[in-house]
């Protein structure tokens, strides 16, 4: 199932399940716990220099202005000074320290979703939209911190700054302060309401997102087809659709969130607005001084600023658990099944397939049906049929990219879900008609993964092998030269030979070849052809053959119709029988 099918966007508005999802996120800060401690303290020095600033004020009106105490009018100005240095050092030293910790917390959740990408089965990719994917591991991860580390700050440190206010106006006049403190639930219910909303948008926004990704990832990987079949004016509309998406989305979660702040300060209002006037009528009676008043009415206002960012905190925190949902759901899911827990070293290479069977979802006949094949170590089995046969599908099993729902196959005798992933794979080479390379070197290319140790030496002769030297030493630089996005710079026909190369140097025994020179020119598969059968020699091989011409020496083949094995033989014999496979040659022949 895809993402958006699998639940990701599931409601979890409850307070319980945001809970949940708030102190699963905190796990990934518990590495770091010294240096969030540290800003957390460096917070806490910060909220109490504030109502410092207030306090302040009092003795330097009554002190300095209404009394003309001279130590008061030296002290009051250097302990002002005194104040705001310690509010900088502090105001520099949280913000450093959870800033640290939002990247460490990033760093770490895409590396964890990364390798459980990659871990991921077969049938994951199949369903899942590449450009969603990169969305949620480049861009979205990135809203997580918002709810970790920077809600954290405005979270702890406008509290604790409105905690220390408030204390000191209970302290000044404990009954013009119960007012402002009656007022605070009607907030929080405000609050309440518009963070559902906000949630629920975030989720769609994120989604978005992806779609952009997609879009974008579609278009430059296909801009050749784009151009030729004038495919411009499409791609524009797609694009303006989604991003007019994610425009709309934005404005919804604006909307909300600029219309909850303003009610929420004119809630607060109302009651300042009576403060005040309660405030004026003590200080008119003589019960209040005027340094009290003015340093009641500082505090009073300094309050608005926590207050307003708080108001704001429930977007970045809603947008923050959006994000985590996504974040965890990727996470939570179910990498390959590698329940194998027998190891081999190097195979002599004997395949058997026993009444197998493979169904893939919502299709009502199986892909596979009731497979039995027999392949002796060093022996070429070529799989011959019409599109959607069932032959890719039938090589797919071997490296267990799919799992097999009815039947079994065993390597050598042993049944393949009982070896583990890496023990079967590091058996197992494959050359396909689609060429993956890296944006590398041509070394890099040849010597990848559990080969990337190679010395020179034996990358030069797996490329010798492969016929590739030829136009490998044309490269200014050589194996170093870089080969760009999927091997951009360099031919269909001089790609497959390096994959070639690639297969030359793991020296598996069992080889896969999957319509190797199906796309390329006569010159080109001439110099493939070479290659594949010197990577042929001594392996166990499985090919997939479009160009019967291609297949005629194989020891056997395969013929495939409707995921099942018609008929088997070597070229000549299958010709004799006059099926399906003369058929299939003398359409050729006359092509």
């Amino acid at each position: 199932m895809g993402l958006e099918q699998t639940g990701i966007w599931r409601v979890t508005d409850s307070k319980h399940e945001s809970l949940k999802l708030y102190l699963r996120l905190l796990q990934y800060v518990r590495p770091y716990w010294r240096m969030f401690a540290g800003g957390l303290l460096a917070m806490a020095v910060l909220a109490a220099a504030e109502p410092a600033i207030p306090a302040l004020f009092k003795p330097l009106l009554d002190g300095s202005f209404v009394k003309k105490d001279p130590d008061l009018i030296l002290l009051i100005p250097l302990l002002m000074v005194g104040v705001f240095f310690i509010r900088g050092i502090a105001d520099f030293a949280s913000t450093y320290a959870i800033n640290w910790v939002g990247s460490q917390l990033v760093m770490d959740l895409r590396t964890t979703m990364f390798n459980k990408l990659i871990a991921m089965p077969t049938r994951y990719y199949d369903n899942s939209s590449t450009g969603t994917l990169i969305a949620h591991v480049v861009f979205n991860v990135t809203q997580v911190t918002q709810s970790a580390t920077s809600a954290v700050t405005l979270l702890v440190r406008d509290t604790l700054t409105i905690i220390g206010l408030l204390s000191w106006l209970l302290w000044l006049n404990w009954k013009l302060t119960l007012i402002i403190i009656a007022i605070a639930p009607i907030a929080v219910l405000i609050i309440r309401k518009v963070s559902r909303r906000l949630r629920n948008i975030n989720r769609q926004a994120q989604q978005n997102l992806g779609e952009i990704t997609h879009v974008v990832e579609e278009s430059v990987g296909a801009h050749k087809v784009v151009k030729i079949f004038g495919g411009q004016h499409y791609e524009s509309q797609r694009f303006e659709h989604a991003v007019n998406n994610a425009r709309r989305y934005t404005m919804k979660g604006v909307t909300a969130a600029a219309a909850n702040g303003p009610v929420v300060q004119l809630v607060a209002a109302l009651g300042v607005a009576l403060v005040v006037y309660i405030a004026t009528k003590q200080a008119l009676a003589g019960e209040i001084t005027v340094g009290g008043f003015v340093s009641y009415i500082i505090a009073m206002l300094m309050i608005f600023g926590p207050v307003k960012r708080l108001t704001g905190i429930n977007e970045q925190l809603q947008r923050g658990l959006a994000a985590a949902e996504v974040v965890f759901e990727i996470i939570d899911s179910a990498p390959e099944n590698d329940t194998g827990t027998t190891q081999i070293a190097r195979a002599r290479g004997a395949l058997k397939f026993n009444q197998v069977c493979l169904y893939y979802p919502d299709k009502p006949v199986p892909a596979l049906d009731h497979i039995n094949l027999d392949i002796q170590p060093g022996e070429t089995i070529a799989l011959v049929g019409a599109s959607g046969s069932g032959k890719t599908s039938l090589v797919n099993l071997i490296p267990r990219f799919y799992a097999i729902d009815q039947g079994d196959i065993s390597l050598d005798g042993v049944s393949i879900t009982e070896l583990t992933l890496n023990s079967l794979r590091a058996n197992i080479a494959m050359v396909s008609q689609d060429v993956v390379l890296f944006n590398d070197t041509l070394a890099a290319n040849i010597a990848y993964g559990a080969q990337s140790n190679a010395t020179e030496a034996d990358i030069i002769r797996a490329a010798e092998a492969a016929h590739a030297m030829e136009f490998i030493r044309e490269q200014p630089l050589g194996l170093q030269t870089m080969v760009g996005e999927n091997g951009v710079k360099l031919s269909g026909g001089q790609r497959q030979r390096i994959a070639i190369a690639r297969a030359l140097l793991k020296n598996a025994p069992v080889l896969i070849l999957d319509e190797a020179t199906s796309a390329l020119d006569t010159q080109s598969e001439r110099h493939v052809q070479a290659a594949l059968e010197t990577l042929m020699q001594g392996r166990t091989t499985l090919v997939i053959a479009h160009r019967l011409s291609t297949i005629e020496n194989a020891h056997r083949i395969a013929v495939m119709q409707q995921g099942r094995i018609v008929e088997l033989g070597k070229h000549a014999e299958l010709l004799a029988l006059n099926g399906v496979y003369a058929h299939l040659h003398s359409l050729q022949f006359h092509e």
